[in-house]
């Protein structure tokens, strides 16, 4: 019995130095995965390189990108500047501009007839027809305000006068009676 006994003693021994060997192996095992991760965790994973390098390129990209926007910004700009100075120089007439041309051709027409005079007086030309100052004035201001800007007035002309190809046969007018229904 006794040999008995011993076999069952060095069996449960044996087996509880290889639980106890487990446990150190598991144990080492262990600290072994923990140095692994932790020398990992020192160095720049690889994976961050490689989200910095990503970074780096967008970064300059979006440099560029907003460099050339600015670039076509400005160009844009520049355009709209020419643009609005050109439609400043081409501006349409307005009321102080035709008025000061008016007053132009005015002082002209006094300086026409003054040497249209001298002339006439020396015997060199014959004296024109003359129409009265207020008479030019009042239609010259109906002309002008009748007509677009930048367009003939129906009298012709700058001197006023109608030309024998503007000149129509008046038309019979209507009593302001007839046509009308009550």
């Amino acid at each position: 019995m006794s040999d008995e006994k011993s076999k069952v003693t060095d069996k449960a021994s044996e087996i509880a130095k290889n639980i106890w060997l487990a446990g150190v192996g598991a144990y080492g095992k262990a600290v072994e995965d923990a140095q692994g991760r932790l020398e990992k965790a020192m160095e720049p994973p690889k994976l961050f390189r490689d989200l910095v390098k990503a970074g780096t390129a967008l970064e300059e990209d979006a440099r560029e990108a907003l460099e050339s926007t600015t670039s076509a910004r400005n160009s844009v700009e520049e355009r709209i500047n020419r643009v609005r100075e050109n439609f400043h120089n081409q501006r349409p007439a307005r009321i102080e501009d035709v008025a000061k041309l008016n007053k132009k051709v005015d002082q002209l027409t006094r300086k026409v007839e003054k040497l249209s005079k001298a002339l006439a007086q020396q015997g060199l030309i014959k004296t024109p027809a003359r129409k009265s100052t207020a008479t030019k004035k009042a239609s010259r201001a109906s002309a002008t305000q009748g007509a677009a800007p930048g367009k003939k007035a129906a009298t012709g002309g700058a001197s006023g006068k109608k030309t024998a190809a503007s000149k129509k046969p008046a038309a019979p007018r209507k009593s302001p009676t007839r046509g009308k229904k009550a």
